[in-house]
């Protein structure tokens, strides 16, 4: 039973969505966001990632980064560039990207849920980054990115949206720098929005597709008001965090590819020697190199395309993490052959989201990698298998698009 809630947004007047609506903070770095928010003085980059607007000496992580922060949030709102709504709303947040929708309902999930087990998780968390949000999210005292929840679907909750949106106006659309169309609607009838909470009571998890850590500084910002406030009823803003819930038929999740910079000493010959013990190996038929289904890989070296196709026997088929392509390619070859038996740190590989296209990987072996290997799609099914068995995928399994944007919507705690 979840508890997914309106809430009374801080948001972009009409006219100023998509001059602040950005990227989220974690998909570039400091010098790329300095480069984005070059003639974009309201971008919400400058709340997600503060440092753009301080010497470039300073830390991110430094005290300074989270008051620039605060202060950059509030002048959102002082310079009538934000309006806070006047009532509790549900929001209606429609992608679409080549062609393919995803609409999803932007609400409040519960940091109870979260602690249950309710909210489903499939990775770990790293505790810089983590505390990273902590500080942002406590500072500006108000959760500024959506975490991207999925659920199994409800045919009422997928009637009740698309009615709302077939009777009345979006109060945003627009379409970003990369092709991609936004469009959000304001739910503002209070027994509409009582519908769509009732309906989410009957939704038995909620499953974390991207956003880890988050969702658990959000939770940790919660606990800590939670102490501040022993008296606390329940009802308060801090015990929620923001979110936008959707689907999983409506969400497809990419590729996210392997680089390495070389083949741990051996030559081509052992390589290939070494690798067809779990796997069968063949010229691609085409180049680049898309994997066609599960247990399926393209493997790019010294400028030729290859598939992989693991061999029967070599992972069990009825453990949903060894069974997934990342988990075989990296239990069979990426730690025996290549000795990277730590993915997160080992400075030898690196991944490339499907987004970037595989002539990307190519390039990279021509620059910087020696090596490349190309992943066929982890599917929402399996990440919701993982999630439901209490275990964690292995690192950088999945990649969404697109990604939500940032700045549309703000929750305040208090």
């Amino acid at each position: 039973m979840a508890i997914f809630k309106p809430f009374a947004a801080v948001r972009p007047t009409p006219r100023y969505a998509a001059d602040v609506a950005a990227l989220p903070y974690d998909v570039m770095n400091s010098e790329e966001a300095r480069a984005a928010v070059q003639g974009k003085p309201w971008s919400f980059l400058h709340v997600d990632k503060a440092e753009v607007d301080l010497p470039s000496t300073v830390d991110p992580y430094d005290k300074a980064v989270y008051l620039k922060a605060r202060e950059n949030l509030e002048a959102l709102t002082e310079n009538g560039i934000c309006q806070q709504d006047s009532a509790p709303c549900f929001y209606i947040y429609r992608q679409i990207m080549d062609g393919r929708s995803q609409t999803g309902l932007v609400g409040c999930a519960a940091i109870d849920d979260y602690l249950n087990d309710v909210i489903k998780k499939h990775e770990f968390t790293r505790a810089d980054k983590e505390e990273d949000r902590v500080n942002h999210v406590d500072v500006c005292d108000a959760n500024t990115g959506p975490i991207f929840l999925a659920y199994r679907g409800s045919a009422q909750i997928d009637d009740v949206i698309a009615s709302w949106q077939n009777t009345h106006d979006p109060v945003y659309d627009f379409t970003t720098d990369d092709g991609i169309v936004n469009t959000v609607w304001v739910i503002d009838d209070p027994a509409v929005n009582a519908v769509l909470e009732t309906a989410f009571a009957a939704v038995d998890n909620l499953y974390i597709a991207d956003g880890h850590h988050r969702c658990a500084s959000a939770v940790r910002v919660g606990k800590k008001r939670r102490a501040q406030h022993p008296d606390f009823d329940g009802s308060e803003e801090f015990n929620f965090f923001l979110a936008v819930v959707f689907p999983k038929d409506q969400l497809a999740i990419m590729d996210y590819n392997r680089v390495i910079k070389d083949l741990n000493g051996l030559t081509p010959d052992a390589f290939f020697e070494a690798l067809e013990k779990d796997f069968t190996v063949a010229p691609a038929p085409t180049a680049p190199y898309r994997p066609q289904k599960r247990h399926e890989f393209g493997m790019f070296l010294d400028g030729k395309w290859y598939v992989l196709t693991a061999k029967d026997g070599t992972f069990p088929e009825n453990d949903p993490v060894a069974s997934l392509d990342v988990s075989i390619l990296q239990n069979n070859c990426i730690t025996p052959i290549f000795g990277i038996s730590d993915p997160r740190t080992d400075k030898r590989i690196d991944f490339v989201g499907g987004i970037r296209g595989l002539i990307a990987l190519e390039r990279r072996c021509k620059e910087d990698m020696r090596i490349a290997f190309s992943m066929y799609p982890t599917a929402l099914d399996e990440l919701m298998a993982i999630a439901d068995a209490g275990k964690v995928m292995p690192p950088k399994s999945t990649w969404f698009e697109p990604k939500l944007l940032s700045g549309l919507f703000i929750h305040k705690l208090s």
